[in-house]
């Protein structure tokens, strides 16, 4: 994969490390070149000092062939023009931006562009959206290994109980949404086609819980 990253600061170093870690190729733009002094010491990625939202810069960077734009700059209206760019310019296929302003993330959220807010929960929440399946997570318990993650139900498991998907100490659907509604499930309650559940699961259970959800198994 190759991601570009708009912004050097906390969460950008962050992440370019781990995805650089993790074997993808990585591109960092900063209008400050001190930021890139959060990198360390051998850093193999590529740095660009520049504008975030200037055409050039993102070129240069690789946007035209990326997998992802990651805007994650400390302001809303840079975050907000470069990954309107990227998304509605270079059609890159996964754009996520970090947006303080709520009701701006919600906007954005609609037309295509996942908003994230403070550094911690972003974080995880970037990865996961670069790397997961359709799952959204909701909430991160403690020190991360338990999550709550919403998940849409297709017609492939519409009709199997809730209780299958239940693991002690790895998965538990906890609610499901169902027109408008939300309920509690029982031990009988089985899945309908539209749903969404919301399923407290432990990280290393959510590869096999997602395909389960999809009908692999």
């Amino acid at each position: 994969m190759h991601i570009v990253i708009g912004g050097c600061g906390r969460l950008g170093s962050q992440l370019t490390v781990q995805l650089n870690q993790l074997g993808h190729t990585v591109s960092i733009i900063d209008k400050r070149r001190e930021a890139f002094e959060k990198l360390p010491p051998g850093f193999e990625g590529q740095t660009l000092l520049g504008l975030t939202f200037d055409r050039e810069t993102l070129e240069a960077a690789g946007i035209k062939d990326a997998n992802a734009y990651i805007a994650a700059s400390s302001g809303d209206n840079s975050n907000i023009v470069s990954a309107r760019i990227a998304h509605e310019h270079y059609n890159v296929g996964r754009v996520i931006a970090r947006i303080y302003d709520p009701r701006r993330a919600e906007i954005y959220q609609r037309l295509g562009i996942r908003t994230f807010s403070t550094v911690s929960w972003a974080e995880g929440q970037i990865l996961d959206a670069l790397f997961g399946g359709g799952e959204q997570t909701e909430l991160r318990f403690s020190d991360g290994s338990m999550m709550l993650v919403a998940i849409p139900i297709n017609a492939k498991i519409a009709g199997q109980r809730v209780s299958h998907f239940n693991e002690e100490d790895r998965s538990s659907v906890v609610a499901i949404d169902r027109r408008g509604k939300t309920l509690i499930p029982g031990d009988k309650t089985a899945f309908q086609e539209g749903d969404v559940a919301h399923i407290a699961v432990h990280r290393d259970a959510l590869p096999v819980l997602r395909e389960q959800l999809e009908g692999a198994h």
